[in-house]
């Protein structure tokens, strides 16, 4: 048989760069990672080199395409990329050189600059606009902080040499050597800079920040044609079709294509979407309003989403904080020594809290220790921890939409934990629907190449093979344990959220 047509998918994370293909039916066929390290100055502030992004991805790229004969390889039509949101890169126009540190999306030092913004009134202003709030997360104030903070970016800003974008903007800026800079909707929606309804930028909420507007990229549909793969780079020539952030990404390669349609993926964080079709929903609670995707006219599907910022960084504590574990998958086997967590809690706010408090100097806590207290209650608490935790988001995702989510498509790497996923279902109620490949974040992305390519003409006909091919958790709680574990939970937050005062 002739070889079928494949699609690139680049998936920039937080912790990895990977690269996959995928054929049009969204079967991955290959794929190739390449770690990437973390850096954390100082409580609070997390950062990576920019240029270490770089060079991950593309050494990510070329592992896969040793791996492919000649066939496959120029079976490849299309690429899409995907990325760690929000996660703020400023460099110089004139020689691609970054003006400091890419400040990652979990990073809080710029906490008090937002305390300020909000104590000038300018809050509800700015989560009227675009959906968000005022917080760290986001890259606005990341922006302003490295225009103060960092001699070569004011610089740059002076000579009118300034480039901003998120990685995806950074990596194609890379990949189509300066030709092209471009923000796709999914990922300019998470900046504070794009409003949510008309999808433009803001000049006034640059102005704050004092970014010159011509630092700003191109805001594109996430279809189009953005460009096409350097000569000198692996998968030189292939056409750059797709640009889509990692969490809507995940939700597209989940097919959660209908309104009421919900993930959750569990990576470096963990994030609940869920399809609100095209409409903007608001939540007073806390849940974010962002675009979901758009076609390439740039019709956009919305999304309500909750962000955990601490999951699998959780469990990297476990191994390399407190060295209970020597591999991730360890943590799974310690969790089934014990028949429950014993009254063991861990809130996972490392970094800050997320939806819905919204409180960057919040920190972690284990609580309900005694001396009968093992290493196996603490895996298993931590694993609770993360599930609890979305468990509040799911909550408030069915109060904005006034019913019950039918139930919950999960992803990412701690999606493989049987113990996490069946502590999901009982903490929500929800059956939880895995896929046999978790690589929805790269799927996603491939998926949205493969329409603009022309390879795929309607996702919405791969629905019923792909949920064949998912396996279910069924919850076995009854509504009163998973009541009492809540508001004990409940109690548990409250105390972390205490830590700072």
């Amino acid at each position: 048989m002739p070889q079928q047509p494949l699609i690139l998918a680049l998936d920039q994370g937080t912790s990895s760069s990977r690269a996959a293909l995928f054929d049009a039916d969204g079967q991955l066929i290959a794929s190739a990672g390449s770690k990437l390290g973390i850096e954390y100055p100082a409580d609070g502030w997390v950062q990576q080199d920019p240029n270490a992004i770089w060079s991950s991805q593309v050494q990510a790229m070329a592992d896969l395409e040793k791996q492919l004969n000649t066939e496959q390889r120029n079976a490849v039509i299309s690429c899409g990329i995907t990325n760690q949101r929000e996660t703020t890169v400023l460099w110089r126009r004139s020689n691609t050189e970054a003006c400091g540190p890419a400040l990652v999306w979990q990073d809080g030092r710029t906490a008090d600059l937002c305390n300020k913004w909000k104590l000038e009134g300018l809050e509800e202003e700015w989560k009227e606009t675009t959906g968000l709030l005022l917080d760290p997360y986001f890259s606005a104030s990341k922006i302003d902080w490295l225009i103060k903070h960092q001699p070569d970016a004011k610089k740059a800003a002076d000579d009118d040499d300034l480039c901003f974008g998120t990685i995806e903007s950074w990596l194609l800026w890379q990949l189509t050597e300066g030709h092209s800079h471009c923000s796709d909707m999914s990922n300019a929606s998470r900046t504070l800079l794009m409003d949510l309804n008309d999808r433009v930028w803001v000049e006034r909420f640059c102005d704050i920040i004092n970014l010159p507007k011509n630092a700003l990229p191109n805001l594109v549909p996430c279809r189009g044609e953005f460009g096409t793969i350097a000569s000198h780079l692996p998968f030189a020539g292939v056409p750059i079709q797709a640009l889509l952030g990692d969490q809507q990404a995940a939700t597209f390669g989940q097919l959660c294509l209908k309104p009421g349609e919900a993930k959750c993926t569990y990576g470096t964080g963990a994030f609940l979407v869920v399809n609100t079709g095209n409409s903007i929903r608001r939540c007073k609670e806390g849940l974010l309003s962002t675009l979901g995707w758009t076609d390439d006219r740039g019709v956009p599907t919305y999304c309500l989403e909750g962000s955990l910022f601490n999951a699998g960084t959780v469990v990297q504590w476990l191994r390399d904080g407190l060295g209970i574990i020597d591999n991730a998958a360890q943590i799974n086997e310690l969790a089934g020594e014990v028949e429950n967590s014993a009254g063991v809690m861990l809130v996972p706010a490392f970094t800050g809290l997320g939806t819905p408090h919204w409180d960057p100097k919040a920190r972690g806590l284990l609580i309900g220790l005694t001396r009968d207290s093992r290493r196996g209650h603490i895996a298993r608490a931590a694993l609770e921890g993360i599930a609890l935790s979305v468990a509040t988001l799911v909550q408030l995702a069915e109060q904005a939409l006034g019913e019950q989510l039918k139930d919950l498509a999960v992803d990412g790497g701690a999606a493989a934990s049987q113990p996490l996923l069946q502590a999901q279902a009982d903490t929500t109620g929800l059956c939880i629907r895995r896929p046999k490949n978790l690589e929805s974040t790269a799927r996603g992305v491939a998926l949205m190449a493969g329409l603009q390519a022309g390879l795929i003409t309607d996702v919405n006909k791969l629905v019923d093979t792909y949920k064949n091919t998912t396996d279910t958790i069924h919850p076995k709680l009854t509504q009163a344990s998973r009541d009492k574990w809540l508001l004990r939970w409940e109690n548990a937050v409250n105390r972390s959220l205490m830590w700072h005062e």
